[in-house]
């Protein structure tokens, strides 16, 4: 699989959970594409990668920066994280770190994984398989639509997305990714799947 082609990503958001009391969902956008990966984080994790991403810096250092810090003192730079498999909602991830001409893989958690990625500024890959067949598609139209006139239709849509048998999960999905409901996206990505095996 070391030779598949790999995808980078990047944070696009990270938003409560609706589907998961005390979780977060964290949005990875393919960096120059239309695809985009939604994968559930915990509230440390969630918390900890937006205050860096918001500039917000702590008076002592979070886990991850300990980490980082560390990696430093010994010489060591993280290079890059690969998501390499995905499982049943759950993603696995490996961190790359360089020491002198040295290449380490270590697993990680996904969620740690990247939250380190973005504080030592180093590129998120997946394989693209994994990508193509977790993903939800944004296009073009869709990311430059302006939501405001449609917000009060789409909030009456919502609550009849998965209850109107006239509503194909195609369309049903659409409506997700506009109202930025990537959990309900990826649940109705997961039966489009199904129905079409």
């Amino acid at each position: 699989m070391d030779k598949e082609k790999k995808i980078e990503l990047q944070v696009l958001n990270i938003s409560n959970s609706q589907a998961q009391i005390g979780a977060y969902a964290m949005l990875l956008g393919e960096v120059n594409g239309e695809r985009q990966l939604p994968i559930i984080i915990g509230p440390a994790e969630a918390q900890s990668t937006a205050l860096f991403l918001k500039g917000f810096h702590t008076p002592r250092p979070l886990t991850h920066e300990l980490f980082l810090n560390t990696l430093q003192a010994l010489g060591t730079t993280l290079v890059r994280v690969l998501i390499y498999k995905a499982e049943e909602g759950i993603f696995y991830s490996y961190i790359y770190l360089k020491k002198e001409n040295e290449i380490i893989r270590i697993d990680a958690r996904t969620s740690d994984a990247i939250a380190m990625a973005v504080r030592a500024e180093c590129p998120i890959f997946i394989y693209e398989s994994i990508l193509n067949r977790e993903c939800i598609r944004i296009s073009n139209e869709e990311k430059s639509r302006d939501h405001s006139e449609e917000e009060e239709q789409m909030d009456d849509e919502k609550e009849n997305l998965t209850e109107d048998p006239g509503i194909s999960l195609e369309k049903a999905l659409e409506e997700a990714i506009k109202q930025e409901n990537y959990e309900l996206a990826a649940r109705i990505r997961d039966e489009i799947k199904k129905k079409n095996k």
